[in-house]
Formats: structure tokens, C-alpha cells, sequence
């Protein structure tokens, strides 16, 4: 099996270097990561300016971009092979509810799975975690799993997942439960300041608490001691809206005979 490993929180994060250590029993293992952090990327490319691909003493791979111009750049123009499955991770903070939007980890899966390829973003459930070791225990079990069983998704397109691990020993892990994403309230106020050059300049606020996070959503499997695992897909379509939309605009442009 050929894994291509990715993160967000660049080539030399710890987590990404458990889980090339953990998977590399498993599969032939290439990382291709950013060249220093870049969490919050969501799904950009970088289109204004070329990319380069430099290899670390380590082995790994490293770009000057973002999560998703790894992949593609791995997929579509480094690798002489499609890889059997993309794994991103392990990030340093969970990506849960409404995160995923935003996830670079998140993203370098997603751009996996638009590429066709099978896709795991895998997450520690705190910042500033120490059992990164555990996450990427749990990934190589869900990754063997897949490899024997050669899941794919209800009509046939890869699979894409979303794993949330919380921070503690593995022993103490109560097991894993397939969830469905919940949700956060509104995110907190930007934060303002002044510089020594008297300018006004904003932080972006902290995500806010978790508001649905009841039995069955990923916050709440994480919180009680299980790991996290949620079916993602793409399609943005809102299939509930598209016959009252239908109503309200299709006049709105006259219909030409």
C-alpha cells in the first residue's frame, strides 16, 4: 500500500511524524507537508506564483504553499503513482463542527478525494497535545481496515473521513464511534490593538464553544473518551431549497423563446 502523508502545521510538526512513524509499518509512506504552519488554510491554491518541492534531512518532502497545493502538486505532478490513500495529519487541535470548513488538515484529505484518491484527516483533540502517539495509533487501525476491506463511499467515490482523537494514553481510549459533525456558536469578537506605529490592527477571534454537540456528533464522542470518526462529502447543494428557489428567482430572468 502507498500512503502520501500531509499536514497543516508543517513537515517538521510532531504530529506528522508519529503518524509517518505509525503507518510507515503498514504501507510505503512519501510526505509531502507545507514549509511552515498554515492551519486555517482551508482549500486555497496558490495560483499567483510557482511552487517549489524541497526534500529535509528526515526524508520528508516540503512545499511552499498550502495544504492542498501539496497534494495536487504530489498527485498531479510528483509521484509517478496514484497513491492507494491520503492521509493528513496528525493536527495539532481538533477539527470538529464547523472547523472542517476551515481545516487545512481537513483540506489536504479533501483535495485527496477530489483527486480521486481514498482520504483520512486525522486531529489531536487539544492544542498544545502530547499523545500524538495515540492518534496515530487509532489512523493506522482505521487505514488497515480500509486496506482489507476496500471500503469506498455509498456510490462508489472515495472515501473521505474525519478523525478526531482525544489526548490521552491509548490505554485509556474507550474506542471509536462513527459520528456526524455538530456544531459551535458564533465565533468570538476580533480582537483590535494598536502598534507601535499607532495602526489599529485585528486578531481573529477564538472559535466558540461547542452549541450542538449531543450524543451522536463528534464533540460529544470526543469528550466522553472515544475517538471521532465522520463521513464527509462535498457536495455543497442545498437539494431541500432547489424547488422554493425554483419559485422565488426563476422569473427574476424572463425566459427566452
Amino acid at each position: 500500500m502507498r500512503i502520501l502523508l500531509s499536514n497543516d502545521d508543517g513537515y517538521f510538526a510532531p504530529g506528522i511524524e508519529s503518524l509517518a512513524r505509525a503507518l510507515a509499518e503498514i504501507a510505503e509512506v512519501t510526505v509531502v507537508a507545507p514549509e511552515r504552519e498554515r492551519s486555517g488554510a482551508s482549500n486555497s491554491l496558490t495560483l499567483d506564483r510557482p511552487l517549489s518541492l524541497r526534500r529535509a534531512a528526515n526524508g520528508f518532502y516540503f512545499v511552499n504553499g498550502t495544504p492542498s497545493d501539496c497534494v495536487h502538486l504530489a498527485v498531479t505532478g510528483m509521484l509517478d503513482h496514484l497513491p492507494d490513500m491520503v492521509v493528513s495529519g496528525v493536527n495539532n487541535g481538533a477539527n470538529m463542527g464547523d472547523d472542517t470548513i476551515y481545516s487545512g488538515t481537513v483540506a489536504a484529505a479533501t483535495e485527496g478525494h477530489l483527486l480521486g484518491v481514498p482520504a483520512l484527516a486525522v486531529s489531536l483533540s487539544v492544542k498544545q497535545g502530547i499523545h500524538f502517539d495515540t492518534a496515530a495509533q487509532v489512523a493506522r487501525q482505521i487505514v488497515e481496515s480500509f486496506q482489507q476491506n476496500e471500503m469506498s463511499g455509498a456510490s462508489g467515490e472515495p472515501l473521505l473521513l474525519n478523525l478526531n482523537v482525544p489526548d490521552i494514553p491509548y490505554e485509556q481510549l474507550k474506542g471509536l464511534r462513527v459520528t456526524r459533525l455538530g456544531k459551535r456558536h458564533k465565533a468570538e469578537s476580533v480582537v483590535r490593538q494598536q502598534t507601535p506605529r499607532n495602526e489599529t490592527v485585528y486578531w481573529v477571534g477564538a472559535a466558540g464553544a461547542a452549541q450542538d454537540a449531543g450524543e451522536g456528533t463528534d464533540f460529544h464522542a470526543v469528550a466522553n473518551g472515544f475517538a471521532s470518526l465522520t463521513p464527509l462529502q462535498i457536495d455543497l447543494t442545498h437539494t431541500a431549497q432547489i424547488a422554493p428557489a425554483r419559485r422565488w428567482f426563476e422569473s427574476v430572468v424572463p425566459a427566452k423563446k
